[in-house]
């Protein structure tokens, strides 16, 4: 957790929007960034997830840290279209390499100490420490802005890449776990080990779908604006949700103990409010807003627990970051879900991951 918490401290990152509009860029070219970045993690992810299973699930976690840090570099050095490219290109890489590894290297650290029943616990709490970052990073990003503006931001930032780099490097390396046995891991081995074994295509199916109705938090400001927020609250007032949705991660190991059905029940009362805080849209509605996302990655954490407890040990990376580029693809039916009918289109979906869930929980036990 210290490791995450770490890696989600570089200040660039509540930053970087408003640093490439500074240089003059336009919105479009800052959306045709975020786009570069997006494919090029959808294009390395399972290739990445490959090399994590080949070579090194702590090495590629070392990697990732690196090339984020020389994107920051290129953007700190020489601020421009080209050098924004080159370092989201470099990131999207990076984020490639840490997606699935990092998953792999914790359970397989776990089922080396015989504990992967904590499993649900210990991803909890990671994803809880992910949202709860966000607090102390934006105060530090205004805080370094306001001593030596973007230059300063983008230094530490290195800085920060580096020492999450060589915090890295002190992970043990676990043995694989049992499953060994499906071959040398590569993309179509990943693939085609998900195929074979009972349920955990269906599985891997069922969390690409709700793991991708996460890339709503993109729209959190967006909303408390449209609900009549006045734009100087929207940032204090919709921390409130991240928050609620790091308690909700950290419940995951009680989560974890209900039956599929009761999982996916969880799973539409978080719909339901969602749908009650479309319909209601009042500045109040953040409310019901937070605690959906906190009911939402209750459940997204047991999921990702659930798939991995049925991934072969060799491929365990690999097929993560299959289920990663699924997430991807759902996270694009999010977008166009939203731009149909806002956060109402959203909550539909949400509830129609629900069956799905419970029937990949409940197959090839």
């Amino acid at each position: 957790m210290g490791w995450t918490a770490l890696g989600y401290a570089a200040p660039y990152y509540p930053l970087y929007a408003l640093f490439f509009l500074s240089t003059g860029l336009t919105d479009a070219e800052v959306s045709g960034l975020f786009a570069l970045w997006s494919v090029t993690g959808f294009l390395a992810e399972v290739p990445a997830g490959a090399l994590a299973d080949r070579w090194s699930r702590r090495g590629c976690l070392v990697l990732g840290s690196l090339l984020e840090a020389a994107g920051f570099v290129a953007w700190t050095v020489a601020p421009g279209l080209p050098a924004f490219a080159a370092g989201f290109a470099l990131w999207g890489l990076a984020g490639a390499l840490v997606s699935g590894a990092a998953e792999a290297l914790v359970y397989d650290g776990l089922a080396a100490a015989g504990s992967t029943g904590a499993y649900p616990r210990v991803n909890g709490w990671i994803s809880a420490t992910e949202l709860v970052s966000q607090v102390p990073t934006a105060f530090l990003a205004a805080g370094l802005f306001a001593v030596g503006g973007y230059p300063l931001v983008g230094w530490v930032s290195v800085g920060v890449c580096l020492a999450t780099a060589g915090l890295a490097l002190r992970f043990p390396e676990p043995p694989r776990t049992a499953g060994d046995d499906d071959g040398v891991g590569g993309p179509r081995a990943g693939v085609l080990a998900a195929l074979r074994r009972p349920g955990l295509l269906l599985l891997v199916a069922a969390l690409a779908l709700v793991g991708g109705i996460d890339a709503i938090e993109e729209y959190f400001p967006v909303a408390a604006g449209a609900w009549g927020v006045p734009t100087a609250a929207v940032p204090v007032a919709v921390l409130a949700v991240p928050l609620t949705g790091a308690v909700g991660a950290a419940l995951g190991g009680r989560t974890g103990r209900l039956p599929a059905g009761r999982l996916a029940a969880l799973l539409v009362v978080a719909g339901g409010l969602l749908a009650v805080a479309a319909l209601w849209a009042r500045p109040a509605a953040l409310a019901a807003l937070a605690l959906f996302y906190g009911c939402y990655l209750a459940v997204l954490v047991v999921a990702e627990a659930r798939l991995q407890d049925r991934i072969p040990g060799r491929s365990r990376a690999t097929i993560t970051s299959v289920a990663a580029l699924g997430v991807e693809v759902t996270s694009l039916a999010v977008f166009a879900a939203w731009a149909l009918h806002g956060a109402l289109a959203v909550a539909v979906l949400v509830v129609v991951a629900a069956p799905v869930l419970a029937l990949a929980l409940r197959s090839g036990r």
